[in-house]
C-alpha cells in the first residue's frame, strides 16, 4: 500500500467535490462517485488503499465546516477561503483533517511534508511555501 498514492487520490477526490454543491441527500452519492473515479483512475492503488481514501474523503467532507474555520483563522487578515486556489484549499483541508480529525491522527511532520509535495505538484510555484506556513501554524 502506498499512502502517498492514496493521499493523492484523496486530494483529487476532494478537489473534484469542491466543485459540487450537492444537496445533503445527494452528497454521499457524489462522494462515492468521486472516490470510485479516483480509485479506478490509478491502477497502482490496491484494494487496501480504498478504506483510507473512503474514510479520509468522507471524514474531511463531514468536518468541512470545522476544518474551514481552522484554516480561515490562520489566513492573513482580509483573506477569504474562496480566494485560495482550489488545489491549495483542498490540500489544506486534507492536511487539517489528517492532523486533527482522523481516527488515527498522523504525525504533523508527515502530514505537512506530504501536503507540500502535493502543493508543488498541483499548485503554483508558491503553493508549497504557502501550504507549509499555514499547516505549521495550525499544528502548534
Amino acid at each position: 500500500m502506498s499512502r502517498r498514492l492514496a493521499r493523492e487520490a484523496t486530494f483529487k477526490a476532494l478537489f473534484q467535490l469542491d466543485f459540487n454543491s450537492a444537496e445533503d441527500e445527494e452528497r454521499e452519492s457524489y462522494e462515492d462517485l468521486a472516490i470510485k473515479t479516483m480509485f479506478e483512475d490509478n491502477p497502482r492503488l490496491s484494494k487496501r488503499d480504498l478504506p483510507y481514501i473512503e474514510n479520509t474523503v468522507k471524514g474531511t467532507r463531514a468536518k468541512l465546516t470545522e476544518i474551514d474555520e481552522i484554516i480561515i483563522s490562520h489566513l492573513k487578515e482580509g483573506w477569504q477561503l474562496s480566494r485560495l486556489m482550489s488545489a491549495d484549499r483542498n490540500i489544506l483541508r486534507l492536511g487539517v483533517y489528517e492532523m486533527k480529525f482522523a481516527e488515527s491522527p498522523i504525525q504533523k511532520n508527515i502530514v505537512i511534508n506530504e501536503a507540500i509535495e502535493l502543493a508543488k505538484k498541483y499548485g503554483t510555484d508558491d503553493s508549497g511555501k504557502f501550504v507549509n506556513g499555514i499547516l505549521e501554524a495550525i499544528s502548534k
